[in-house]
């Protein structure tokens, strides 16, 4: 009798430490050990130092996680079964925000909301906004992002070893801004000011591999070149929103010598839209007139406040 008490015991802790396809098996009998190989030919310039595999049930809609501190991949061990796997880069991802990390088809990395603009410390919710964009969430801009999905990975109990190989790239858009011909540059106060772009998509969908159809603003920095007369800034986004379209607006905010403030707004939407290449977008406007308010009022500073919106239309295809 204390012989059978004993084989139960056994035959419970088996059933509770086993495969989680089996009610009684052996843990060893139903994992399999397989060789994962992250292939970086579709981003060879690629600077990820570490990753994460997500592997999916097609079964149990259950889903596995794993981090390796390396871009090439290794071994793993698991249960066996058919699995969808997706991986992304897991280093520099301090500003991503994941969530329906449980579904392949919904799992989606999007950013927080940006409280004020870098420079000038304007808060987000009291700055001015260009029209039609004042229920636009202002996100913060997102780091880099490297990605693959692999379907139908089959791993049946009589596999003995078995090599899965992803194909990362890259999922992140660049987008570059430069304004040249700025008249009166010296007016402006400091070497950098703050920019905004309206009408981007708010996250990616990594099972999917493509933007998010909700639309936000996002902020930027621009640096001055007085010598050159020029603005310049690049940043990364989403890109465009999946699904519908959306108009994007570029407004630049600034601080004059005269202590006015002044936000110029440009309709850059063909530019865009029109992209020859949506990953990598260059934005050009040439000529900014900005008033030389020190001349103007003969060196005297007055006390300004409000800002004054100025909508410029631009005329000329740049490319």
């Amino acid at each position: 009798m204390k012989n059978i008490k004993i084989s139960l015991a056994a035959v419970l802790a088996l059933s509770l430490t086993g495969c989680h396809h089996k009610e009684l098996c052996y843990d060893h009998v139903h994992r399999v050990d397989i060789d994962v190989v992250f292939d970086w030919q579709n981003a060879p310039d690629a600077t990820a130092k570490s990753m994460a595999l997500y592997m999916y049930d097609t079964e149990t809609d259950e889903h596995l996680r794993y981090i390796f501190d390396n871009n090439e991949g290794g071994p793993i061990s698991i249960p066996f079964g058919k699995y969808n796997g997706l991986c992304l880069n897991s280093d520099d991802t301090d500003w991503a925000i994941i969530r329906n990390e449980h579904d392949i088809e919904k799992f989606e990395i999007y950013t927080a909301d940006a409280e004020a603009l870098e420079t000038t410390g304007l808060s987000t919710r009291t700055m001015p906004r260009a029209r039609a964009t004042e229920e636009e969430r202002v996100a913060k801009t997102p780091g880099m992002l490297w990605s693959d999905r692999q379907d139908a990975i089959d791993l049946p109990v009589t596999t003995t070893h078995k090599t899965i190989t992803f194909y990362p790239d890259e999922d992140i858009c660049h987008y570059t801004v430069d304004i040249y011909d700025v008249e009166h540059i010296t007016s402006i106060e400091g070497s950098a000011l703050d920019g905004t772009i309206s009408g981007m998509a708010e996250g990616y969908y990594h099972g999917k591999k493509q933007p998010t159809e909700n639309v936000v603003t996002m902020p930027f920095i621009l640096t001055l070149d007085e010598t050159d007369k020029s603005l310049h800034s690049e940043f990364l986004t989403f890109g465009e929103c999946s699904g519908e379209k959306h108009d994007h607006t570029l407004t630049i905010y600034m601080s004059l010598d005269d202590g006015s403030k002044k936000y110029y707004n440009f309709d850059v939407t063909d530019q865009v839209a029109d992209a020859p290449d949506p990953h990598n977008v260059h934005i050009i406007i040439h000529g900014l007139s900005i008033p030389n308010p020190l001349s103007d009022t003969g060196g005297f500073i007055p006390e300004v406040d409000d800002w004054e919106a100025v909508y410029i239309n631009l005329n000329m295809n740049p490319r």
